[in-house]
Order: structure tokens, then C-alpha cells, then sequence
């Protein structure tokens, strides 16, 4: 999400200016690739670029075409194969071994819906949202074109001229909600054929760390670092002193009987109880069970959760399995963190581990591959949190 953000915060500097800008975007890879789809890279036609594709070594070779695109003002889907031992220029440098469908679209700023300012008003929003994306086409004009819609199946946008081919996506659409699997799907209305390019993109991580300690500062700084939304709040004025949260988006003097009042907590919210005041972590965390967030970290030995639990229970507040599941105490992967830098890479990286729904150990040791893979097609796709928060186990066949 932090280079979603840094694209669109580098477009609107040169919104203005008299600089012409392409959108590259990785729509397919089969076999293996350093970048998942997805991935975006804006460029612009003095040589410059903000996000990426690869890991450096399809750039060079996107921006020539990317200029040809901005002199054209005409879409262009490009495919590397770096499965060539003889192509030196690419898959050498970087030890790929795959296909990669990479789409460059013209950005301009005069267009009220351009692709940086439509992704713009997606990932601003608050709720997922699907997008697809024609890549490919046997009608050239349509390629680029998208269309999108929320949770409950409205349409948001659609560039799609033909209304059998919109029917065909909307049901596929519609699915990636439950599915939470980007996909590239084939498309036939009568003589036209298209591959679209279909993915859920959710809304950024926000974090709220209760208790403004000076543990808490460099987790702060490292979801910041992540392009996460991260709130601070304490019920202790001194704790939240702007200068110990340079980075912070809210600092937040709350008392924990108003914390369902003051935080909008969601299934995208992460909350983290770090104040080392027993009473308050109790308190805050019987608000927390009321709310849907998917991980609640405390910090501190595991007796101390279980205290908490005796307390619940002799008031009859029963946890759940499901509770069970999203509060993690102690917090944290096992890392041997013992600084509180090194605590809170242990925390962030938990908490980046469960909205991907993976179990965070050594990939070494994954017999399957990193990023998450259609074996029937052997085709990439971006990892995304899974609602339902099982492990996946990915067979190699």
C-alpha cells in the first residue's frame, strides 16, 4: 500500500506540470517473477519512476516503452519472458524464471477518470473493492478498459463498451469477494475475445497501539514505514506528546470507556495493547471483543492473559473461538526479540502475517511456492488477507 501511495502522491506533484506520465501494471506471470500482479510502477517521460515491476530488471525496458505509449497516448500490454538463458538483459540479471504480462497505460491529468486518479479514489476507499482490467483484446481499442464495483455488486466505473462482456465479468467480479484470489480470466462475446485482468484491492492497514510508552514509538514507526495508518492513543496526555509520534496520523487522548466512540475499528483495523497498565489493557481489550478486528496483540507474558480470562469469566464474558484466534498473547513472531526495536519488527511482522493469512515462518521450508499460485495454470497472483483466517497449504504437483 505504501507504493500505491507514493504513485499517486509522485502523479499529483506533476499533475501540473508539462510532464507526460504511463501507468505499468504486472497483469499475469506464469511461472516465476519477483513482482506478483498487481504491482504498479508510474513513469514519466524525463527517465523517472515510482513503484516497480520487477526487480530491476524489466524497468529499463518498461520506460522505453512506456514513452512510446505517452507519444501514442494508446495502451500497450508487453510480455517479458525471462525463462531465456541467451536474454542478458533480463532474466540473467534478476534469476527469473517465468512469463510476465506487464500493461502500460497512458496517464492524463486532464481526464476526469485517468488510471492513477480512479485507483486514487479506490484505495481511498474504506471498504474492498474489485477491479477488472483489459489487457488483452482481439478489438485493440479494449484494451485499459475497467470496470469496477463494491462490496454489494454496484458498479463504480465501466469503460467497457459491450454490455455481454460486462455480464460475463460482473458474476467473476463478484466472486473475488469470497475468494480473496486475483485472477487473469478469457472472455469470448461474439467476435470479440479479451483477457481481463481481475483483483480485490483492500483498503490500507490501520493500527491503533493503546498506550503511548516508548516501546511503542518504534512499531509506530515501522507501520508508518509500511504505509499503514497508525493511531496512538493513552489515557495519559504526557504519553502522546506529538514529538514521540512524529509519523503518527492521530494521537488520540481517550479514556478506555470511550474507545468504540473515538476509533473506527474494522476487519482492516489491527489493535496492539502496550501500555503496561494491567488494568487499562483489561478494560480496553473487553471493548475490543465487541469490535470486528481480526488481530488484537497484547504484550506481556501469557499469564497475564490468562488473568484477564479468569476476570471475564468469573463476570461471565465467555471468548470465543474465534476470539481466541485474533488475540495474540504474548505478541509477536518468535524472532528472539528482547530490545523494543527488535520487538517491534517481531510485533509488525505478526500483524502483516495474519492479514496475509500466512503462518510466518522460514520460507526455506515452504515446499510450495512464495506467492500464491494457480497450480492448474501455474499462474501468480498477489497474496490477499483471507476472511476466514486458515492456513493455507500449498501443494506442489
Amino acid at each position: 500500500m505504501k507504493e500505491q501511495k507514493n504513485i499517486i502522491e509522485a502523479f499529483l506533484k506533476i499533475r501540473d506540470s508539462e510532464l507526460s506520465a504511463a501507468l505499468a501494471t504486472v497483469v499475469r506471470v506464469k511461472g516465476s517473477s519477483y513482482r506478483s500482479p498487481g504491482a504498479r510502477m508510474l513513469i514519466t517521460d524525463d527517465g523517472r519512476w515510482v513503484g516497480s515491476i520487477s526487480g530491476g530488471c524489466l524497468e529499463g525496458d518498461a520506460l522505453r516503452k512506456a514513452r512510446n505509449v505517452m507519444a501514442s497516448k494508446r495502451p500497450l500490454t508487453v510480455t517479458y519472458d525471462t525463462r531465456e538463458e541467451s536474454n542478458q538483459n533480463l532474466g540473467i540479471g534478476l534469476g527469473c524464471n517465468g512469463v510476465i504480462d506487464v500493461l502500460i497505460e497512458p496517464v492524463n491529468p486532464q481526464q476526469e477518470n485517468n488510471p492513477i486518479t480512479l485507483f486514487q479514489t479506490i484505495t481511498n476507499s474504506s471498504e474492498p473493492i474489485a477491479l477488472a482490467t483489459v489487457f488483452e483484446s482481439s478489438e485493440g481499442e479494449a484494451i485499459g478498459k475497467k470496470f469496477l464495483i463494491d462490496g454489494v455488486g454496484k458498479t463504480l466505473f465501466n469503460s467497457i463498451d459491450q454490455q455481454e462482456l460486462v455480464e460475463l465479468i460482473l458474476p467473476d467480479l463478484k466472486k473475488i469477494f469470497d475468494s480473496k484470489r486475483s485472477e487473469t480470466r478469457l472472455y469470448q462475446s461474439k467476435d470479440t475475445k479479451i483477457n481481463v485482468f481481475i483483483e480485490l484491492i483492500q483498503p490500507v492497514i490501520s493500527l491503533i497501539i493503546f498506550g503511548g510508552g516508548f516501546d511503542a514509538r518504534p512499531v509506530s514507526q515501522l507501520a508508518k514505514s509500511l504505509g499503514w495508518n497508525v493511531s496512538i492513543t493513552d489515557e495519559c496526555v504526557s504519553h502522546i506528546a506529538p514529538i514521540f509520534f512524529p509519523s503518527a496520523d492521530k494521537l488520540q487522548l481517550c479514556q478506555r470507556e470511550f474507545v468504540d466512540r473515538d476509533f473506527n475499528i474494522t476487519p482492516y483495523t489491527a489493535c496492539v495493547l502496550m501500555s503496561h497498565n494491567y488494568d487499562y489493557d483489561r478494560d480496553v481489550l473487553k471493548k475490543l471483543l465487541q469490535s470486528p478486528t481480526p488481530y488484537i496483540g497484547i504484550l506481556g507474558p501469557r499469564k497475564r492473559f490468562e488473568k484477564m480470562q479468569e476476570e471475564f469469566l468469573a463476570q461471565g464474558i465467555i471468548l470465543s473461538e474465534k476470539d481466541f484466534h485474533r488475540i495474540h498473547s504474548p505478541i509477536g513472531l518468535d524472532i528472539g526479540a528482547e530490545a523494543p526495536d527488535e520487538i517491534a519488527v517481531s510485533i509488525v511482522a505478526e500483524i502483516q502475517s495474519k492479514f496475509s493469512d500466512r503462518s510466518g515462518g522460514f520460507l526455506k521450508y515452504n515446499p510450495g511456492p512464495i506467492h500464491q499460485r494457480d497450480l492448474k495454470t501455474n499462474e501468480v497472483f498477489k497474496q490477499v488477507y483471507l476472511g476466514n483466517h486458515k492456513q493455507q497449504k500449498i501443494i506442489n504437483k
